[in-house]
């Protein structure tokens, strides 16, 4: 998966901006808007189908459905489409028997002047009336963070794959023109696809140079990918979203609730959900406190005394009150979320699992954690795959230890799971991102980050779940401050002075 993370440019607002421009120039009158699967996702992530419906367009169509579509000659087709050779080839064939009255065709990326030719040629009843391209190549997830929802990345040598390094490049042109930036660029060096895709970038940049030319050059862009940080994604994570993604799975926004009764799918959106936005980087504690005052002040307003000590009784409140059902869906959405996700935490014994997560991802001496480790992987409460990350969390911070005992972690592990993935996983992690690939102080050996801990340890630890800290915020901490440094991160185009970073993650 790609991600970009973006400083100061709002690349939601963008995208509804663009969106909206399509169909203003389109006119008044009713519109059917055509997609495929990439745009459909960027269009569903940024407006609500009803938001887009009182704008004039009353029905929405996927390109690439290869469903039979009747011809609705009074609609005009407001189409957003990726410039692909595929997607090109059927908007040639639907402009050759166009079905609705009239034509208007955004890109979301470059399109070639040769595929320009091609359409023009199919239009021989010259329905289309507009053509441009409208810069947004990737899914905005809110904000500042862009997706493009490609789960499996890396080929077999840890590698990213070809169609996976081409469409990560697209899609970070895109980006750049939507938020017109012309940024100095960085890579980091110990990864070769990051300086492949910087060379790339730098040298499409001075191949559409027209298309730059009012683009300012007050950002970083910074490309690294997992290699330096192999850690954060293994522990168990406490804050709402991270905890959704995690334990639930959520995609666009929608989050398979299916384990749950007549829950299906459930929208979780900072868009289009006020609690979710104040609460979705709230810890675990938190939310379930901040969903007890609104209960407590429905409560109030019901003149009702009943007890809400715990999500059991939040849950029993949704049930008997249909009332407020109807006025807080939101609410009781959100009820049920947490519930659930209290019930896999208990179930999968996930607090227990995540302090000794914390210990070896932190400061855990080494027989401590060794033993902690070993516990865990006779328990069967805990799931498989939380038994697997637990040796691969060892394996990378004990991987130079004069008494590492990984082997017989790996076999503690053969004996609880025939599942040769998990079982090969442990070595491949440090293939990938182990002691002689990374080029950073990731479990903080230096006299700086030793002083930093005994800092926090005389200042206590507030949350023995949440220690750890992420090796982007001390990336971060390094930019802002200047001292980010030039062997391990090098340029490849002049530095200059930046105000904003575009910060884009290979994983």
């Amino acid at each position: 998966m790609l991600s970009a993370w973006c400083s100061a440019m709002d690349v939601v607002t963008a995208t509804r901006q663009y969106i909206s421009e399509m169909i203003r120039l389109a006119g008044p009158g009713m519109k059917v808007m055509m997609m495929d699967k990439e745009t459909t996702s960027v269009v569903s992530c940024v407006y609500a189908q009803s938001d887009v419906m009182q704008k004039e367009v009353y029905l929405f169509e996927r390109l690439d459905s290869g469903a039979v579509r009747d011809p609705i000659k009074h609609l005009k087709c407001v189409a957003f489409l990726r410039p692909t050779p595929e997607n090109v080839q059927l908007l040639a064939e639907e402009l050759r028997s166009p079905k609705y009255a009239q034509y208007y065709i955004y890109f979301c990326n470059i399109i070639s002047k040769t595929d320009v030719k091609i359409l023009a040629e199919a239009d021989e009843q010259e329905t289309v009336r507009e053509m441009h391209e409208f810069y947004m190549d990737a899914v905005p997830l809110c904000s500042h963070l862009l997706t493009l929802n490609i789960e499996l990345s890396y080929g077999p040598t840890f590698s990213i794959t070809p169609s996976v390094f081409r469409r990560s490049l697209q899609a970070l042109i895109a980006t750049l023109l939507a938020v017109k930036k012309k940024p100095s660029i960085r890579y980091q060096s110990s990864s070769r696809d990051s300086k492949r895709l910087a060379d790339e970038v730098m040298k499409a940049i001075i191949r559409e140079e027209s298309l730059f030319e009012t683009s300012k050059s007050d950002a970083l862009l910074l490309i690294v990918d997992r290699s330096d940080d192999p850690v954060t994604p293994l522990l168990n994570q406490w804050t709402y979203e991270a905890m959704v993604h995690e334990l639930l799975g959520i995609r666009n926004h929608r989050v398979n609730m299916e384990s749950v009764q007549d829950a299906g799918i459930v929208l979780l959106s900072p868009m289009q959900d006020t609690f979710y936005a104040k609460n979705m980087y709230a810890n675990f504690g938190e939310i379930g406190q901040n969903i007890k005052e609104l209960m407590t002040d429905f409560q109030r307003k019901a003149q009702t005394n009943q007890k809400l000590e715990s999500i059991a009784d939040m849950k029993n409140f949704v049930e008997q009150y249909p009332q407020f059902r109807k006025i807080s869906g939101t609410v009781s959405k959100h009820v049920m979320v947490v519930g659930e996700l209290s019930r896999i935490v208990s179930s999968n014994s996930l607090l227990e699992v995540s302090e000794v997560e914390q210990q070896v991802a932190c400061d855990g001496e080494h027989s401590h954690c060794l033993n902690d480790i070993r516990r865990l992987l006779q328990n069967q409460h805990i799931t498989d795959i939380d038994a697997c990350r637990l040796v691969m969390l060892y394996a990378l911070r004990f991987e130079t230890h004069t008494n590492n005992d990984i082997s017989g972690l790996v076999q503690l592990l053969k004996r609880r799971t025939s599942n040769t993935r998990l079982i090969s996983a442990v070595r491949a992690v440090l293939d990938f991102a182990g002691a002689s690939r990374r080029q950073n102080d990731l479990f903080g050996g230096s006299a700086m980050a030793m002083t930093k801990r005994i800092i926090k340890g005389l200042k206590g630890v507030e949350n023995i779940y949440t220690q750890h800290e992420p090796y982007l915020c001390q990336l971060i901490d390094s930019i802002a401050k200047g001292r980010l440094s030039e062997t391990a991160y090098p340029h490849v185009t002049a530095a200059h002075r930046f105000v904003e970073l575009i910060l884009l993650f290979l994983e």
